[in-house]
């Protein structure tokens, strides 16, 4: 397990830092894409990166490159919802992702405004629909620039940093622990436990802001490889 461990993060420390910090930028563009951003596996991407980050200069660019990324991916989607949103919403692919959800989308936006914004970032589902969402409900655009940059800085400081950190620790587990590969995936998988509870808590949280009127639940559908489901302008 500790020869398996090693030789993969090698492996991607061997590719050149630019191309794997412009794979993340673009696997993050994707990711936070219409539609796209339910298949491509974005936090995935960002954290295999950051295993192979070795100094503060390749941490920050890996850092820029995600921010811009989920930018420039979740700008589209305001654009395409002010443009085109209620076409894309009766397209098949629209009615692919419940109309419910929608609903759901619609009536979070409405009542978090700008804060909702910043919180799908966090949120399954719901950080595809919301750049739509709000682009449809006409809010104003430099207010979302606002609340998505602070969020996706936030959330690529976090991956980065787990995952460099992840890196770094096994690194120094493996010179001084025998069977640190073991010790290194058991903590690993106590840590994506701990992350999944954190955010079924704060979906649990957010709940209230998600019931719809009429029927009184509030479950969002969760995205199909997702362990837990996760407008006004300010």
């Amino acid at each position: 397990m500790t020869e398996l461990l090693s030789g993969l993060i090698d492996g991607v420390r061997d590719l050149d830092p630019v191309l794997r910090t412009l794979i993340a930028g673009i696997g993050m563009l994707l990711e936070t894409s219409v539609f796209v951003g339910l298949v491509v596996p974005g936090d995935t991407i960002a954290l295999v990166a950051a295993v192979g980050v070795t100094g503060p200069a390749q941490f920050a660019w890996l850092v820029v490159a995600l921010v811009l990324g989920a930018i420039a991916g979740e700008s589209i989607g305001f654009a395409l919802g002010r443009w085109a949103g209620p076409r894309l919403r009766s397209s098949r692919a629209g009615r692919r992702l419940g109309e419910r959800n929608w609903r759901v989308a619609e009536h979070y936006l409405g009542e978090r405004g700008g804060v909702a914004v910043f919180l799908s970032r966090f949120l399954p589902v719901l950080h595809s629909l919301i750049p739509l969402t709000a682009g449809m409900a006409g809010m104003r655009y430099r207010a979302f620039l606002a609340w998505t940059a602070s969020a996706s800085l936030v959330w690529a400081l976090l991956v980065v940093s787990l995952g460099a950190g992840a890196a770094a620790g096994f690194e120094q587990l493996a010179g001084r622990v025998k069977g640190a590969g073991l010790v290194f995936a058991g903590a690993a998988l106590a840590l994506a436990l701990g992350l999944w509870a954190v955010k079924r808590a704060f979906l649990r949280r957010e709940s209230a802001h998600m019931r719809l009127a009429e029927d009184g639940t509030d479950e969002v559908r969760p995205e199909p490889d997702d362990p837990g489901a996760s407008a006004r302008t300010p």
